[in-house]
Parts: structure tokens; C-alpha cells; sequence
């Protein structure tokens, strides 16, 4: 059983995207994304032993008036900054520093098909582990997939729990040129221990981070260790337009 542990869940969302403007907006079976995102991950707090405070984080008042209306917690960070991280490392210092926590959970706005049981295994998986920073990932086998750039791959070791990379690009790569059956994507959910967000956002974006458009890899070059637990089901984040009829279809 998990000891008690202090968790808050804090979930970026901009109106803003090159993409997909409006994104967190979206209706999805009725409800917008960025609600289902929210009540996905606050229904955490039925596990026991767990003290779990959920919040959105936003840069757009057209976002935080919906979350008003809706009963959710929201809270403005207006800065411009590169990354979701940054932008909740910012709340949690301008509205949650007064809190004692175990772990601070980046949930992000666009993956409305995270499940409280995935984030509870995380959460589990981190207490027992001695990881700065966990994620989830989740076994492929659609190889046209793989090669998708907006689908995130990572090189993990299912033995050990440890992520070794994350691109873009399919890896890892066959030298022997079989034919590969398998790959991991990574899903947009990260655990941090209070001192490796710190660490994290106050460091400068590396070249690797910004030829691939990857935060995670800064923490990497950091030197932090990334473990990972395997989702239960499957997910898609929501990158464009298209992307929606697939969320629907899951949640169906």
C-alpha cells in the first residue's frame, strides 16, 4: 500500500496553438477537453492515502472563465515561457509553495484519456523507485505509428522501468535491419519531486531539447534519471483537429 503522500496535479493549458487554436475548448462527447482532463486525474483522490489537489493552469481568460463556470480550480500564470513546465512551476511557486508536497504531477491539457488507476501506479512506481522523474509510456504496435513525428517515442527498458531517450524520430534503431514490431510512445504525464522541477525550469533549453522540440530531454542532460510505468489502456493526445474523432472513439 502507498504511504501517505502529499500530491498535487497541475495541468497546463493555452488557448494559443499553432496547431490547433482553441484546443482546450474542444468538445468532446459534450464536455471540453480540458473538463475531461480535470476530472479524469481529480478522481484520484478516492485512493487511499492519498491527499491530491488537481488545478488547471492558464495563460487565457476565455479558459479560466470556462473552468469557473464549470466549479473547477484554475489559476492565471500570464508569462511567456517555453514550456507547460515552466508554467507550473511558476503556479505552484506564486499559489501551492505553502504546501508540503510529495510530488507535483504535470498533466497535460491535451491528453483527456489519462486515467486516475495509470496515475496511481505512477505515483506507486515513484514512492518505490529512486527516480527524480517519472512519465508513462505505452507499448505500440502500429508501425505507420512510429514514424509519426507527433507521436513521441522513447528507448525503454521494461526490466529496469528507465528511459534512456525520447524522439521524434522511431527508436530505437535495428542495425541489424529486422523488421521491429514494437515501440513505446510517450504520453504527456510527468511526476517530479519537488526539487527536480525546481532544478528543471530554472535551467536554460539545451540544443538537443530545442532541435527536437523535446523538454524532456533537458532534464536528461541534467543528468535526471526518467522512469516510466506502462498505461493501461490506450491514449491519444489531441496534437490537431483530426486527432478528435480518435478521443471520441476511446471514450465511446
Amino acid at each position: 500500500m502507498i504511504k501517505t503522500s502529499h500530491v498535487l496535479i497541475l495541468i497546463p493549458a493555452r488557448y494559443e496553438s499553432s496547431r490547433f487554436p482553441g484546443k482546450p475548448l474542444v468538445a468532446l462527447k459534450g464536455k471540453s477537453m480540458i473538463s475531461r482532463v480535470y476530472e479524469g486525474v481529480e478522481a484520484l483522490s478516492k485512493f487511499e492515502n492519498l491527499e491530491v489537489s488537481v488545478c488547471v493552469v492558464t495563460d487565457d481568460e476565455r479558459i479560466e472563465t470556462h473552468l469557473i463556470q464549470e466549479g473547477h480550480k484554475v489559476v492565471r500564470v500570464d508569462d511567456d515561457v517555453p514550456s507547460g513546465t515552466e508554467r507550473i512551476k511558476l503556479a505552484h511557486d506564486r499559489y501551492f509553495s505553502d504546501k508540503n508536497l510529495d510530488y507535483i504531477i504535470n498533466v497535460q491539457g491535451d491528453e483527456p484519456l489519462v486515467t486516475d488507476q495509470d496515475l496511481f501506479e505512477l505515483i506507486s512506481f515513484h514512492e518505490e523507485s529512486d527516480f527524480d522523474i517519472c512519465t508513462i509510456v505505452l507499448g505500440q504496435e502500429d508501425l505507420p505509428q512510429m514514424s509519426d513525428p507527433n507521436r513521441v517515442k522513447v528507448a525503454f527498458e521494461r526490466n529496469s522501468g528507465r528511459c534512456h531517450y525520447f524522439s521524434r524520430a522511431p527508436i530505437p534503431y535495428d542495425r541489424d535491419g529486422n523488421v521491429q514490431k514494437s515501440w513505446f510512445l510517450h504520453v504527456g504525464v510527468y511526476c517530479y519531486r519537488p526539487y527536480a522541477l525546481k532544478k528543471f525550469s530554472e535551467a536554460p533549453m539545451t540544443e538537443i531539447e530545442k532541435i527536437e522540440k523535446l523538454e524532456q530531454l533537458r532534464a536528461l542532460s541534467l543528468g535526471f534519471s526518467i522512469g516510466a510505468v506502462e498505461g493501461s489502456h490506450p491514449y491519444f493526445g489531441v496534437d490537431k483537429p483530426e486527432d478528435i474523432e480518435k478521443v471520441e472513439g476511446e471514450l465511446e
